[in-house]
């Protein structure tokens, strides 16, 4: 089977039957829905509130599920599997392997996320609790840590074992989902149709999470930029904050993994922590950290009550906290794939449980204290009666976030900090994308190979043309919905790779045979 596969690869850098028919379907559709933007925002809005009405139940236990299933990988015999040779040393420190994974999995929206979030849920708080009181601050606050806690990663690194080990264990050559589920329903379908359609769906969320990412993400620049230069947020603008984007993730995409991604990663990491730093000492950092620490103690005491959040006694209503819940865990379940994928790629001497844990804890750690920093001096601002956050968040939350950092002492410079680590976290996000884009429809050896350089920038341009159409016609707001329909499908393909890559272990006797030497 492998010959067959080295043999048809020699035919062109990329598997162009899974790359022309996603970009064909998500530029169709995503024209169709913008042509028709009140039509089918309204309709994909309508099957939206259905699905939350009748099966927001679903998608949470499905979250539940595959929580418990990254735990039972990490701490049983299969935990101590090597993924790759048991030899093998892994690719990059600690240090490197958690940054990585960090601007993949959090990208910028934490920075808007950890800023602004916590309004929503003070407006429309949940259980019966009085909108804008100071249990509702709470309840904002701690909600903006709960959507970015172990129970949604698990989400993005479920699959990644399965594909880990097909790539790193047993040395197929092609990083695909499909190649992933090989093992549960067999040559025969994976070789044919079958086999297509699984990658085409996987190619189809991966390329709208990225442009719904950068809706989530462009405007956290664009206005801030318009703030500091008192000027209007025009396509223009947007035009302008794009093309840094593609300069910054396509070089670096170019560069590669250690060249690129890696050091972006990490010089990220360093400066957010001085940025964050800064804001204590000149801004209110006693109350960040009390406020931190109390948010800290009202998530643990309430983690269980969010995460299973349905609203049930309220009959026929719906409030934010259980919309946002079920939107975001479908959201991640496409975007998600991509970090499966990727953090699979990076593995290699990696045990089961350091991939998993790691994916687990460092985004958590660090999304946590952003929102606490963030969020917290934007609390500060609204009680201490500097700025009227929430009735500017009642008309649009991204106004306020300007007049949150402008608060500060040198409060343009803060901005301009602002503006550039977001662009960074983007660019670490959407290189990321591009690497395993490339990687995904790369007819190499991806078990041994970096996908080729040429097939990097094409990719670069096809994701970045489809954004600006996007961003150009102003079909964001449907996509956004849509990539969270394209989540069902999805659910299904992260349970086949449970069930794989067990089965795999078991056959190959991988807890016995593939770990390191004690000594």
């Amino acid at each position: 089977m492998n010959k067959k596969v080295d043999v048809r690869s020699r035919k062109g850098i990329s598997d162009y039957r899974i790359l022309v028919p996603s970009i064909l379907i998500i530029s169709i559709v995503s024209i169709l829905f913008s042509i028709f933007e009140s039509k089918s925002l309204n309709i994909l809005n309508s099957i939206f509130d259905y699905i939350v009405q009748v099966f927001s139940w679903g998608y949470i236990w499905y979250a539940v599920i595959l929580f418990i299933a990254t735990l039972f990988f990490s701490f049983s015999k299969y935990g101590n599997v090597v993924l790759g040779k048991p030899q093998d040393k892994p690719r990059f420190t600690l240090f490197q392997y958690a940054s990585i994974l960090i601007a993949t999995g959090l990208g910028s929206t934490v920075m808007r996320t950890g800023i602004i979030q916590w309004t929503d849920v003070t407006l429309d708080p949940p259980a019966g609790v009085t909108p804008e009181s100071t249990e509702a601050l709470l309840w904002g606050s701690s909600y903006s840590m709960f959507i970015w806690s172990p129970l949604i990663f698990s989400i993005f690194v479920v699959a990644a074992p399965a594909i880990a080990y097909v790539l790193h264990v047993r040395k197929k050559p092609l990083l695909r989902i499909s190649e992933a589920c090989r093992p549960v329903l067999g040559d025969k379908i994976i070789d044919g149709i079958g086999g297509k359609i699984l990658d085409i769906i996987f190619l189809l969320s991966i390329l709208s999470g990225a442009s719904v990412t950068l809706g989530f993400s462009t405007p956290l620049v664009t206005y801030s930029l318009a703030s500091l230069f008192d000027v209007e947020v025009t396509f223009g603008l947007t035009l302008l904050v794009i093309i840094v984007w593609v300069l910054l993730f396509t070089i670096s995409a170019y560069l590669g993994i250690d060249k690129g991604i890696k050091k972006l990663s990490t010089f990220n990491m360093y400066l957010a922590g001085v940025f964050a730093l800064c804001i204590m000492i000149v801004g209110p950092g006693i109350f960040i950290i009390n406020y931190f620490t109390e948010n800290i103690s009202f998530l643990f005491k309430h983690y269980i009550d969010m995460s299973l959040y349905t609203n049930s006694l309220n009959l026929g209503e719906t409030s934010f906290m259980e919309r946002n819940t079920v939107f975001w865990i479908a959201y991640n379940s496409t975007w998600g794939m991509l970090g499966s994928v990727f953090i699979a790629k990076i593995s290699r001497g990696r045990t089961i449980k350091e991939m998993i844990l790691t994916y687990l804890l460092a985004p958590t750690l660090v999304s946590w204290v952003v929102t606490g920093v963030l969020g917290g001096l934007g609390v500060h601002r609204y009680i201490n009666g500097d700025i009227p956050v929430l009735d500017i968040a009642k008309e649009d939350p991204m106004l306020a976030i300007p007049e949150i950092l402008s608060s500060l002492p040198l409060g343009i410079i803060a901005i301009i900090v602002f503006i550039f680590i977001t662009t960074i976290f983007l660019a670490t996000t959407l290189d990321s994308t591009t690497y395993t884009i490339a990687s995904y429809t790369s007819t190499k050896n991806m078990s041994e190979e970096e996908p080729s350089k040429t097939l990097t920038i094409i990719v670069a341009i096809i994701l970045t043309m489809v954004t600006l159409i996007l961003m150009r016609i102003g079909g964001l707001a449907p996509l956004e919905v849509l990539s969270g329909l394209m989540g069902i499908p999805i659910i299904f393909v992260q349970f086949l790779t449970i069930y794989s890559v067990k089965k795999m272990m078991d056959e190959d006797k991988a807890w016995k045979y593939n770990i390191r030497d004690k000594q």
